[in-house]
């Protein structure tokens, strides 16, 4: 396997304020888009009431 295609490139970020139902919103995204090489990343700052999410292009 090639290392370039083992690599995800980050296209976009945006904070939002945390709330549980995104986790639901990200899995959906990543099953439905999975064959466009997209992938969502969601990361929830423990000391913030903030959940950031991440899109990767692999």
């Amino acid at each position: 396997m090639d290392e370039q295609q083992d690599k995800l490139e980050l296209i976009a970020s945006k904070t939002f304020k945390a709330n549980p139902e995104l986790v639901y919103i990200i899995d959906f995204l990543n099953k439905t888009l999975k064959y466009k090489h997209i992938m969502f990343g969601l990361t929830k700052e423990r000391d913030k009431d903030e959940m950031t999410i991440n899109i990767y292009e692999f």
